[in-house]
């Protein structure tokens, strides 16, 4: 699959973040499921075009999300701690 990578989301608002997400693992057990029976891709196109769509939707709303909450944060922070947190977020997207 193609498109952004995964998303990093920072324990302190993860529950936020995640909570009432679809998170497309019934999805994606099905595809592994349909693979493993067929032992073929092309028998298991639907599962796979399902799991990506959801896949993607899951991910443009975690984003939003993710957007949100450290908006959110941020604002509520004093500006050196803000500025703090920034730096530590950017070097840990660094490593990966």
């Amino acid at each position: 699959m193609t498109g952004p990578p995964s998303l990093v989301i920072p324990q302190e608002i993860s529950s936020y973040v995640l909570e009432g997400v679809e998170l497309c693992d019934g999805l994606l057990r099905n595809m592994f499921l349909c693979l493993q029976i067929n032992n073929i891709e092309p028998f298991c196109q639907d599962e796979i075009a399902l799991y990506r769509h959801c896949v993607e939707r899951r991910d443009k709303e975690l984003r939003q999300r993710l957007q949100d909450s450290e908006h959110k944060l941020g604002s509520s922070m004093p500006l050196e701690q803000a500025n703090e947190r920034a730096a530590r977020l950017e070097s840990e997207v660094t490593k990966l």
